[in-house]
């Protein structure tokens, strides 16, 4: 999921208190970053396994103003629908999401 080329999931930090130009001095928000990253990167890659295409949803990484990981999901609405469905037949069926 992670490296060069890949323009939608932008390698820079995408930390949503830079949208506002709220940086904390000491806040280590790369850490944060990190975590999300692995989590967005997790996700993506069900949304692949589940036939999705990444360029209509998909996860990112950033961070709160306070260095707090935060993975953000964004898609078209019809994708974001056909995930709302397969979701609903896991809970359906009774499947274990952990």
């Amino acid at each position: 999921m992670t490296g060069a080329g890949e323009d939608w999931l932008s390698d820079g930090l995408g930390v949503a208190g830079a949208d506002f130009g709220l940086w904390v001095p000491g806040v280590d928000y790369v850490a944060g970053w990190r975590d999300a990253r692995e989590a967005a990167d997790r996700l993506n890659r069900a949304f692949l396994g589940a036939g999705l295409e990444l360029s209509q949803v998909r996860a990112v990484a950033s961070t709160d103003e306070g260095g707090h990981g935060l993975v953000r999901m964004a898609g078209s609405p019809d994708a974001v629908d056909r995930l709302a469905s397969f979701l609903e037949v896991a809970v359906d069926s009774g499947g274990d999401a952990a």
